[in-house]
């Protein structure tokens, strides 16, 4: 497996154990996976990743547990490997060299709390029993001297959820924490990590092989048109069909349905936000409880889709394939979970395929048909946007004044529901998505970057003979 189909020797190290869990699965043989990858994953007699091999493989025994579903205790999906997370200044605001020792002390000035005193030289120093980390004097210091140590997950965590116990360990608040997997992405040293349900799909896959009346249907979230770079996306596809799924169904399709009934709700309501991002909905809700009526009643594209292959086939089991660590907290909704059997990350969709030994380079191309454009370009910010506004177009309801806001990534959700809870913000829709860029950002995609909207709206123009109401009409009553 070639390193570069990831953006990060982490989750190079988070694929490698998770492909050797998932073989492991496969061979009926979980007793290797917790004894003999530690081994496997750390070759040679000396560490390469941290003080010494013992340490490193007791690590990588951590990441084998999460990869077989982590601790059944923990209700969140995101967990600290704590044995892993030590390396990381805790320090918080400090003044660096680069101080010189003005006399303008515009970071006395502006401290309202008395934390900023000066040596002989008089250079800034700061009284960290009094500092709020409020980041005033950093703002105002001509010389950049002073800069905030935030530990990586902090920083990352746009919610607030993540402290620090007193081994200096990263600590998740699981009542603020809303699974977006920034952290997961962001932590250097892999010590934060997303539960992985991989032995369950494993399982799924083995039973529907010796079961034909067992149906395994893979719903792919559009954003895989911007993933696995390296082949064709037929040719990936092709590739889950023969890991043995019955059949491979566009989560966009269930997107254009979603579209369809959002702009009615809309239309009813007079002001709705979006319930197709998780995390978001679990932001509003933590957050912002007063404004949770407003959340559309509409299921996410994921469950909706899902919820229609379920009616239609009493023998189906569906698995969501897609970039979202919040989904795999989203299939647990008692309004979900009858209709979404498991979730994996597309992180966790190459190391299944690897563990086959399938290679997708030399497979034949089978493309999708079921979505529209609207549906496929759900996967960026401002694609729900679109949509919502074409389904009032094709509607006949152009009449209504659609007045939308898209909401790219945590910080820019806030700013705008903190305006709908004072009854100031001039639009009557939010489009909230909690990873920055959409779905295209979600913590377990391969690859992160702007070159991945272009590629998913040329994914969406390739259907653009369809119509939203066209897309959908085939599968409604």
């Amino acid at each position: 497996m070639n390193m570069r189909k990831f953006d990060t020797k982490v989750q190079h190290l988070k694929y490698r154990v998770l492909r050797e869990v998932a073989k492991s699965a496969f061979q009926d043989d979980l007793h290797h996976a917790v004894y003999s990858i530690p081994q496997t994953i750390v070759e040679g007699p000396k560490a390469t990743m941290r003080c010494c091999i013992y340490k490193e493989r007791a690590i990588v025994g951590e990441r084998i547990n999460l990869a077989m579903g982590g601790d059944a205790e923990n209700s969140n999906v995101i967990e600290v490997l704590d044995i892993a997370c030590d390396e990381c200044p805790v320090g918080g605001f400090e003044v660096s060299d680069a101080c010189r020792g003005c006399i303008a002390h515009r970071c006395e000035d502006v401290c309202k709390l008395g934390a900023i005193s000066f040596d002989k030289y008089q250079k800034a120093i700061i009284d960290k029993d009094k500092c709020v980390e409020c980041g005033k004097c950093a703002s105002v210091c001509p010389f950049s001297a002073i800069a905030n140590n935030k530990r990586p997950c902090q920083n990352s965590c746009k919610v607030k959820a993540i402290s620090m116990d007193e081994e200096k360990k990263a600590l998740i608040d699981n009542n603020k924490c809303i699974s977006c997997g920034a952290c997961v992405y962001q932590c250097p040293f892999g010590a934060i990590m997303d539960k992985s349900y991989i032995v369950n799909v494993v399982n799924m896959i083995k039973a529907s092989e010796n079961n034909t009346k067992y149906k395994l249907y893979a719903v792919i979230a559009p954003s895989i048109a911007s993933q696995f770079s390296y082949v064709k996306l037929g040719q990936v596809i092709r590739g889950i069909k023969e890991l043995g799924f019955h059949s491979v169904v566009e989560a966009a399709l269930g997107a254009d349905m979603v579209a369809s009934a959002e702009a009615d709700e809309l239309m009813e309501k007079g002001f709705l936000t979006s319930s197709c991002c998780p995390a978001f909905v679990d932001y509003i809700q933590k957050q912002f409880p007063a404004l949770t009526k407003h959340i559309s009643h509409n299921l996410s594209p994921m469950a909706t889709i899902a919820k229609y292959i379920k009616k239609t086939d009493a023998s189906a089991k569906v698995v969501f394939i897609g970039p979202c660590t919040a989904k795999k907290m989203e299939m647990d909704r008692p309004e979900v979970a009858p209709f979404v059997d498991s979730v994996i990350t597309f992180e966790e969709l190459q190391a299944l395929i690897d563990s086959r030994d399938i290679d997708i380079e030399s497979l034949p191309s089978e493309n999708l048909d079921n979505a529209s454009y609207y549906g496929r370009i759900f996967a960026r910010s401002g694609g729900l946007t679109e949509a919502v506004k074409q389904a009032l177009k094709e509607k006949g309801k152009s009449e209504f004044e659609l007045k939308p806001i898209a909401c790219d990534g945590i910080e820019a959700c806030r700013t705008a529901l903190l305006k709908a809870s004072k009854n100031v913000l001039p639009y009557n829709f939010i489009e909230g998505m909690a990873c920055v860029g959409g779905c295209i950002g979600g913590a377990g995609c391969l690859t992160h970057g702007e070159k991945n909207k272009n590629i998913v709206d040329t994914y969406g123009q390739e259907a653009l003979e369809k119509t939203i109401l066209s897309a959908i009409a085939p599968y409604t009553d």
